[in-house]
């Protein structure tokens, strides 16, 4: 286990799929949490079933990650409740999907807003508690779409990418301050979003994939887990793809 007591975390879209294991995960390892997402009841259900099996702090917030006053408001409201914020991991995501000659300014808008717009607003809002106190764990959850692209994903592969962009020029920014960055590109996950996919699609994907099956969220907690412990001490600016070895 990675020991986590007497740290805070911060996940965004903690409700359900990635960032709900993330949650899980953290408290495992001993981590007092503070959930946003933009949907109370799944907050709440999550708050209790993490009490039910763990003996941490549970908070949580509504929280539309893509608002920069909102979201500032709310941080400053969270750094004075809690002496430290310890990590930030940022899930918080959408999918608007469409090729391009069809998509519109809005789906773009929506996407690049919450995937992109609303890691920098969380970075930016959590950064100077961080510097502070001398010590901090971010991870940003990417996409392998990110890396490599995909037909008919251009507004989820630009904002995958530039996260990608974000944690490499931050971990320079505040390195010496004792704060890591890094990233994880996740493949196909078993989640709400890979479930609307055909299964044409499905069994397309599959066949790119050494493993031939689908990840699960669990495996983007345990390294998620890893990175925030003092086991990846020494790890920065780094984008760590579980993809399961697509080809």
């Amino acid at each position: 286990m990675n020991n986590l007591n007497n740290h805070t975390a911060i996940i965004t879209g903690a409700s359900k799929g990635i960032g709900k294991s993330i949650a899980f995960k953290l408290a495992e390892n001993g981590a007092d949490l503070i959930l946003l997402s933009r949907t109370k009841s799944l907050l709440k259900v999550v708050k209790n079933q993490i009490l039910d099996k763990f003996n941490v702090k549970v908070s949580y917030h509504i929280a539309d990650t893509g608002d920069f006053k909102s979201i500032n408001k709310l941080f400053s409201e969270i750094t004075a409740n809690n002496e430290r914020v310890d990590i930030l991991v940022n899930n918080a995501g959408v999918t608007k999907d469409n090729i391009l000659a069809r998509m519109s300014e809005e789906d773009w808008d929506s996407v690049i807003n919450t995937n992109l717009k609303g890691y920098f607003n969380c970075c930016k809002a959590v950064i100077k508690q961080m510097m502070k106190q001398k010590f901090g764990r971010i991870i940003n959850i990417s996409s392998i779409i990110g890396l490599n692209g995909n037909s008919g994903q251009i507004n989820y592969a630009a904002s995958k990418s530039g996260i990608i962009g974000l944690t490499k020029s931050l971990s320079k920014e505040v390195g010496s301050r004792n704060i890591t960055v890094n990233a994880i590109a996740p493949g196909f996950i078993q989640t709400e979003m890979t479930d609307k996919l055909s299964q044409k699609d499905k069994d397309s994907f599959l066949k790119s994939i050494a493993l031939k099956r689908f990840g699960k969220s669990e495996d983007i907690a345990n390294l998620v887990s890893f990175l925030a412990s003092d086991k990846a001490a020494y790890i920065t600016g780094q984008i760590i793809k579980i993809d399961g070895g697509i080809n």
